[in-house]
């Protein structure tokens, strides 16, 4: 198993600020190439929310904004790379399947650097600028409970409202 970044939900917020939001559990990455080339008057309004805070989720294309740290077999983060390759090919050009398959392989592979080397179920947020030259500058943040340097145990769970 590899671990790497999975969308969590708390409530139903993700609904009220994301155009498309994020299922439960689905693979979560950076997905600040959606973002390339826009400017600062195109980010307003929901997309803007997506830009600040917004993880990726696969397959959905949906934005989450917490992750957590979980687990994916070899089959499912294939899948993964195939839907983000699909989609580079579709709605970014990517000048064919291969190049796109090696750009979502690094997609994939920079999620599961932001996991490693964390226990399961540590929380994570982006949070995202626009620096003056038009680069998006990220920062993320792990979340932990107050009074608690880091968890040890599971602490979260998803529960149906």
């Amino acid at each position: 198993m590899t671990k790497i970044l999975r969308t969590i939900r708390f409530d139903s917020s993700d609904d009220n600020v994301f155009v498309t939001p994020a299922g439960p559990d689905e693979i979560a990455l950076s997905g600040a190439f959606a973002f390339a080339g826009i400017g600062a008057e195109e980010i307003r309004g929901k997309t803007r929310q997506a830009f600040a805070n917004g993880f990726l989720a696969l397959p959905s294309l949906g934005r989450a904004t917490f992750v957590s740290v979980g687990e994916a077999d070899e089959s499912e983060v294939s899948e993964a790379v195939e839907a983000l390759a699909r989609l580079f090919v579709e709605d970014y050009e990517a000048p064919d399947h291969t190049v796109a398959c090696d750009a979502a392989r690094e997609e994939i592979d920079f999620a599961c650097e932001l996991a490693d080397g964390k226990p399961l179920n540590t929380l994570l947020t982006v949070h995202r600028t626009l620096t003056e030259e038009g680069a998006i500058h990220e920062e993320y943040r792990e979340i932990t409970p107050p009074g608690q340097e880091r968890p040890h145990t599971r602490i979260w769970d998803i529960a149906d409202e």
